[in-house]
């Protein structure tokens, strides 16, 4: 979340992880509050396909995955039988690319970078509709 004065801005983003024990491109939402976590399920409610376009794009699953947490059950107002009733128990709507250490030191860091977050525009696109920011 950024704070600009009194208004607060929940925007999707992309995260670079670099560390001895793990690396890895990340791309999303992660842990969004309640407010954002609602409008990203409201969006994937009312236009399903579009958000099973978005997260299955041929780019995008070639190195992305959709990680974090997800509820048990259904969320409160959502169909158990909805088409995307698995999305919709997510609680995260985080991407993760893999990235080994090698990549993350050498020369090619960011030429990698760019193809792997211009991979995760579908998904960055529907998240950020869905919290109302241009992407």
């Amino acid at each position: 979340m950024v704070k600009w004065g009194a208004y607060k801005l929940h925007a999707p983003g992309f995260y670079l992880h670099i560390a001895t024990d793990e690396c890895f491109f990340g791309a999303g939402c992660w842990h969004p509050e309640a407010e954002a976590l609602g409008h990203i399920r409201d969006l994937i409610a009312a236009q399903p396909k579009r958000w099973l376009t978005a997260r299955d794009d041929r780019k995008f699953a070639a190195h992305w995955a959709l990680a974090g947490d997800s509820l048990t059950r259904p969320p409160r107002g959502y169909a158990a039988d909805h088409a995307a009733i698995d999305d919709l128990k997510r609680k995260d709507f985080i991407g993760l690319a893999a990235l080994s250490f090698a990549e993350a030191t050498g020369p090619g860091l960011v030429k990698l970078a760019s193809e792997r977050f211009a991979a995760a525009a579908p998904l960055m696109k529907f998240l950020c509709e869905a919290q109302g920011v241009q992407y």
